[in-house]
């Protein structure tokens, strides 16, 4: 229930009620509620004090999820990955415009010191830097003139996978949450973000932060809820081609390993085990882009054969 607000004013002291957050999903670039009806309140880890109601996603929000993210990845991975990387900058350049208000949601929800708070924005924010400057340069890393004895070029060539269920870790929900999508937009997918079940509002806010940031609606997804309810249909249905795990129980993952092997999604489970391995250096590779590319080799002829394919 909202607190009593004391408010003084020139004639006297009034009271009032404070607003009671309500923090929703994000699909398709808007904030739904969910079609459920369900939500669940969230209050602070060290005060107990009442903070939010969030919204408790269905299967059916999340197939929602799923149709939004399809049409974002034709429009994302269309884009130029210099673009790409324009808009993962501009995120940053959003993040840290409203740092301060993020790091006290972190400290007031989790408990943890201000300081602790603000260095995992900034931590963020250079994440997000980092990865947009990935955008248009992993493509020459990840391909190859390939040296074969014919008379052809030989080339593999990158490409988005399409979209990605990434499941977000329960520590440091605003870091873990960038290091989980950054990687996979800066490849040209779109992503389905299941958040942090202990501190989702917080990432909720961040969401507000993309849909200001030029990033096309439903290239980033946010759904708040139960990892074990949501992950096992979101790891069946046929429209996601992969999953990108990070901390789930054994239970969790062996459902959704099962269930990934309907359509041969690929599956990729992060070495993270804390908050430490965030900010260390299993935080950023230039694996967590390449694991969700396909590779498209290309043959072209040349010398006496192309010459001789010309002629028609």
């Amino acid at each position: 229930m909202p607190e009593a607000v004391e408010e003084k004013t020139a004639d006297a002291k009034s009271v009032r009620l404070a607003v009671a957050k309500t923090k929703k999903l994000y699909i398709g670039g808007e904030f739904p509620r969910s079609e459920s009806g369900r939500s669940f309140p969230l209050s602070a880890k060290e005060s107990g004090k009442f903070y939010a109601n969030i919204q408790q996603a269905s299967r059916k929000d999340a197939r929602n999820a799923v149709e939004a993210a399809r049409k974002g990845a034709s429009s994302w991975g269309g884009k130029t990955a210099f673009n790409r990387g324009q808009i993962l900058y501009r995120m940053a350049e959003m993040l840290e415009a409203r740092a301060g208000e993020i790091s006290a949601e972190i400290a007031f929800v989790s408990g943890v010191k201000a300081a602790e708070a603000a260095r995992e924005v900034e931590t963020s924010i250079d994440r997000l830097v980092w990865y947009s400057g990935w955008c248009d340069k992993f493509q020459q890393l990840a391909g190859n003139h390939n040296p074969v004895s014919g008379s052809y070029f030989n080339f593999s060539v990158p490409e988005p996978m399409g979209v990605v269920v990434a499941v977000c870790p329960n520590f440091s929900p605003v870091l873990g949450f960038i290091s989980q999508i950054a990687p996979i937009l800066a490849g040209g997918n779109s992503v389905i973000a299941l958040v942090s079940e202990e501190n989702p509002a917080v990432v909720l806010s961040l969401a507000e932060v993309l849909a200001t940031s030029d990033l096309p609606g439903g290239v980033v997804n946010v759904l708040t809820g139960y990892h074990k309810e949501l992950l096992p249909g979101l790891a069946q249905h046929m429209d996601v081609n992969a999953l990108d795990l990070a901390v789930v129980s054994d239970e969790t993952r062996l459902a959704a390993e099962t269930a990934a092997t309907e359509n041969l999604k690929r599956v990729r489970i992060k070495p993270w085990k804390n908050a430490a391995d965030l900010y260390g250096d299993l935080g950023e590779k230039l694996d967590f882009i390449t694991d969700f590319q396909e590779f498209k080799t290309i043959w072209h002829p040349i010398g006496a054969l192309s010459a001789s394919a010309g002629k028609y």
